[in-house]
C-alpha cells in the first residue's frame, strides 16, 4: 500500500501533466489482458502519448484547475486515461486501433483543445489525416506550382534549340533574298556627312 507522501506525489506528477496536454481521452479498460494492455501502452507511446490506469478519486484531483476537470469529475467504474501534449490525430489513431482489436479496451468521453467531446468524435478525430499527413500534403500543394514552373524554364531553352535546329535544317537562314555576304553599305555624299 502506497504511503500518504506517495500518494501526494502520484497526484501532484498528474496534476503537473493534466495541465500541460491538449488532448486526454478517458477509457474503460475492465477484462483487458496483460498482453492487450503492454501493446496498448506500446501504441500510446508511439503515438506520442501516456497512458494511466487512474483512481476515480485520484483523476477528480488531479484534474482539479486543469483543462481536464471537467471531463474527470464524478467518475464511475474503471477508468484509465490517454493524454498527449502534441498530436490529437495520431493518439487517437492508436486508441482506435487497439479498441478494434480488444473489445473490453472501450472509450468513455475525451477532451481536444478544451473541448469535451464524444465516443464519436473520437472515432472521427481517428479518421482524420495525421499531422505529418498534413504536412506532406501542405508541402505538395505548395511545391506543385514551383516544380511546374521548373520544369516551363527548363523547357524553354531545349525548345528553342529544337526550333532553331528545324528552321537551319529547312534552310530558313540562309536562302531565300538573304544572301550569305553582307550587305553593301550605301555611300555617303561628302555634303551629307557635313
Amino acid at each position: 500500500m502506497k504511503k500518504r507522501s506517495e500518494k501526494q506525489q502520484d497526484l501532484d506528477k498528474l496534476k503537473l501533466e493534466l495541465a500541460k496536454v491538449s488532448t486526454v481521452i478517458l477509457t474503460t479498460f475492465q477484462g483487458i489482458t496483460v498482453e492487450a494492455d503492454t501493446k496498448l501502452r506500446r501504441a500510446v507511446q508511439a503515438a506520442g502519448g501516456k497512458y494511466q490506469v487512474v483512481k476515480n478519486t485520484l483523476a477528480e484531483r488531479a484534474g482539479a484547475g486543469t483543462p481536464a476537470e471537467n471531463l474527470l469529475k464524478n467518475l464511475t467504474g474503471t477508468n484509465s486515461i490517454a493524454y498527449t501534449q502534441t498530436d490529437a490525430v495520431a493518439l487517437a489513431k492508436a486508441l482506435t486501433k487497439v479498441a478494434k482489436d480488444v473489445p473490453a479496451f472501450k472509450f468513455k468521453s475525451g477532451l481536444v483543445e478544451g473541448r469535451v467531446i464524444s465516443i464519436a468524435e473520437i472515432q472521427q478525430l481517428a479518421n482524420l489525416p495525421s499531422k505529418e499527413e498534413l504536412l506532406s500534403k501542405i508541402m505538395f500543394l505548395l511545391n506543385a506550382p514551383a516544380q511546374r514552373i521548373a520544369m516551363v524554364l527548363n523547357g524553354l531553352p531545349r525548345n528553342l534549340a529544337v526550333t532553331v535546329n528545324e528552321a537551319i535544317k529547312a534552310n530558313k537562314f540562309g536562302s531565300g533574298g538573304a544572301s550569305s555576304e553582307p550587305a553593301p553599305v550605301p555611300a555617303t555624299s561628302p555634303e551629307a556627312a557635313q
